[in-house]
């Protein structure tokens, strides 16, 4: 077995003991110190002093314990779903804590992998061509998730967010496969129900202006990450906010070759309006976020529990 799928184990004390020391704000301040990865709309992404090789996502967006080991039962079924998609997945594991603030939390450990791997990092480092051949393998994994659903359903219907950083060379040698690692929000549909719950999408937004969000901004992106033409857009659209945008018309030209499912070409012209209006949604939504933490922190004089972004280049 390689290295990236390597199992993962999680000691549950010791996640416990990182919570409850835990600075939201400040993780490298925390009782045990954590460094930030990355950020996704309703988790944070920390390696923890004394855990090597190991990447923790935190959810702290459950009422109960049985409500968290539910999700955390629903994302080992999503993995399995994409793996028998023929996705490559990283070693993961679940654990359940309780937060000092009296939420709970479920950690999602998975096994990290070499920052320079990643799809948004590798655009950077090599010749164009490698860009294309990057593209292309992502295409016909994509492609591979929907000839899954074509094949399963109506019965199960699996949902992906192409975007390149949520892909990953693999660092052994010799191998060609990439690895994709966002598998911590499940979205899949058995005979055309949801089964993620989707209000713990908005849980990181403030109470007062979730109902503005569910009206116009929820089912849009749900529903998005379900339509291969939006996901392929979404990939390509992803180059914006990479600060690649110079490779958008060779990319849309090697997606349109390499598809198999596209039934119409896109355009640079549908990915920059697709652009556009996602942008203002995220943007609204981190505003709406940022809100939250100060009246949070300075109004009500309580924890914030989500940690969000700085400036983001989009």
């Amino acid at each position: 077995m390689n290295l990236p799928a390597r199992p993962v184990t999680v000691d549950s004390a010791f996640l416990e003991r990182f919570e409850a020391g835990l600075n939201p704000q400040q993780p490298e301040a925390s009782r045990i110190p954590a460094c930030i990865l990355g950020f996704g709309e309703i988790s944070s992404i920390f390696a923890i002093q004394g855990v090597d090789g190991i990447a923790f996502k935190r959810l702290p967006v459950f009422s109960t314990t049985e409500e968290a080991e539910a999700y955390a039962a629903m994302f080992r079924t999503y993995c399995g779903h994409l793996a028998s998609a023929g996705l490559h997945l990283p070693g993961q594991a679940t654990a359940v804590v309780g937060s000092a603030a009296g939420v709970v939390a479920l950690y999602i450990a998975q096994r990290q992998l070499p920052d320079h791997l990643f799809g948004h990092r590798l655009i950077h480092q090599g010749r164009r061509d490698d860009t294309l051949a990057l593209i292309r393998e992502i295409v016909a994994l994509i492609d591979g998730v929907w000839q899954f659903n074509a094949e399963r359903g109506p019965g199960l219907e699996l949902a992906l967010d192409g975007q390149l950083s949520n892909w990953v060379r693999t660092p052994d040698q010799g191998a060609s496969s990439l690895y994709y690692i966002d598998t911590s929000t499940p979205l899949f549909r058995i005979d055309g129900r949801e089964q993620l719950d989707p209000e713990k999408l908005l849980q990181s937004a403030p109470g007062a202006l979730r109902w503005i969000l569910r009206q116009f901004f929820l089912d849009d992106v749900m529903n998005r990450y379900y339509s291969h033409r939006d996901v392929m857009v979404d990939l390509i659209a992803n180059l914006h906010k990479e600060q690649r945008p110079d490779l958008i018309e060779p990319v849309t030209e090697t997606v349109n070759q390499c598809s198999k499912i596209l039934e119409k070409p896109l355009t640079p012209e549908a990915v920059q309006r697709y652009y556009r209006g996602d942008r203002l949604i995220w943007s609204l939504f981190l505003a709406f976020r940022r809100i939250d933490r100060w009246l949070s922190r300075h109004l009500f004089r309580r924890r914030y529990e989500f940690i969000l972004p700085g400036t983001i280049k989009r």
